[in-house]
């Protein structure tokens, strides 16, 4: 039985439309692919012009359009598959003489909600252990900020080991390492000042000022921030 010219006619757009969108597909593809590559090519240049840049090949390639700057004797050191937008400019290294900065495998640097700046002065170190989470936020070492595991630290805020000037003629700059426990989580708007350590699965409420220890698995806020409450495993959360 021939098929009508009606079911023909119909037959014939639907057919136009899955090859219009089969090459939108494999075009988006090339795209992508052709960016991947360039990003990629980017990041060996980056790793040639400085020798302490070390970037795990299975690293997002998102990371070509960061900001490094790296002063002689400098490291950085990015693992197995850290994550980071493709946001131009939004991720900033900077790393003074001799410094340190080390992301573990599997961090996010988040950057969709604002900039991250990791700065590491003359001889400073910052550490981010693994499965480590950043979200516009502003880390800065004098002498080192040290991060467990699975530390989550989000928009706004701000860890300082340092008072970053003298308070006078006769009051010097005061510095004291920062020491953040496994899975712990600062939540938004939070500042971390020097010399504190926070404990294992602790939390810090948004907009809090830590200027002293937090106890491990201690849910802390307020300006000064203070115990509110007890936290449990966070080791399970994602």
């Amino acid at each position: 039985m021939a098929s009508s010219p009606s079911g023909c006619a119909k037959a014939v757009p639907r057919k136009g439309k899955r090859v219009a969108s089969s090459v939108v597909k494999c075009a988006v593809s090339l795209l992508l692919h052709t960016i991947q590559a360039h990003d990629r090519r980017r990041l060996h240049r980056l790793a040639r012009a400085h020798p302490g840049l070390q970037i795990d090949p299975s690293a997002s390639t998102n990371l070509a359009v960061a900001r490094f700057v790296l002063s002689p004797g400098a490291r950085l050191s990015i693992g197995a598959q850290v994550a980071a937008e493709r946001m131009p400019g939004a991720l900033s290294f900077w790393l003074g003489p001799d410094a340190e900065i080390e992301i573990g495998a599997r961090t996010w640097l988040r950057t969709e909600f604002g900039p991250i700046h990791l700065v590491a002065f003359a001889g400073a170190r910052i550490v981010l252990g693994p499965d480590s989470g950043l979200s516009a936020c502003h880390l800065s070492a004098k002498r080192a900020i040290l991060a467990g595991r699975h530390a989550w630290i989000g928009p706004g805020c701000r860890v300082l080991d340092a008072d970053q000037h003298a308070l006078d003629a006769v009051t010097p700059e005061r510095v004291a390492p920062i020491t953040l426990g496994d899975h712990v989580w600062i939540t938004s708007d939070v500042t971390v000042l020097r010399g504190v350590t926070l404990g294992a699965h602790s939390v810090i409420g948004a907009r809090s000022l830590v200027a002293e220890d937090v106890p491990p698995h201690t849910l802390a806020c307020g300006n000064p921030a203070r115990a509110q409450g007890r936290v449990g495993d966070r080791s399970r959360i994602e």
